[in-house]
């Protein structure tokens, strides 16, 4: 499975990457809107672990991109803020599946990122 990383902060996103590489996920990481714009274009992504908030770019986006070219990846945002923090933003993301707190024990993200990268 092929899990698409996008997180500013490069420290954070390789420490999910690692993780997620535990499970058999095939992480790649990009810290800006640029290079996950150009990943969505060469490869077939799963799930979309995003940072609701980037240094550089939009994750909605990104997000709205990758319903576009890839419609069967899974977002699944993380956010250090309380934006969105009532669940509004599956009314407005459509292929968003989670939300969760960048502080979520890495674990446990990778967890239900495969979880949602799995067939059903």
């Amino acid at each position: 499975m092929r899990v698409l990383i996008v997180e500013s902060n490069e420290n954070l996103g390789k420490l999910w990457q690692r993780h997620l590489s535990r499970l058999g996920c095939n992480a790649i990481l990009a810290t800006t809107q640029n290079q996950a714009i150009d990943i969505l274009q060469k490869e077939e992504i799963a799930v979309i672990v995003l940072d609701l908030v980037l240094e550089e770019g939009s994750a909605f986006a990104i997000a709205d991109y990758a319903s576009y070219r890839q419609p069967s990846a899974r977002v699944v945002f993380v956010t250090n803020t309380t934006f969105f923090s009532d669940g509004s933003i599956f009314q407005h993301i459509p292929n968003a599946y989670a939300f969760l707190q960048s502080q979520t024990p890495p674990e446990d993200l990778a967890e239900m990122v495969h979880h949602y990268g799995m067939p059903h």
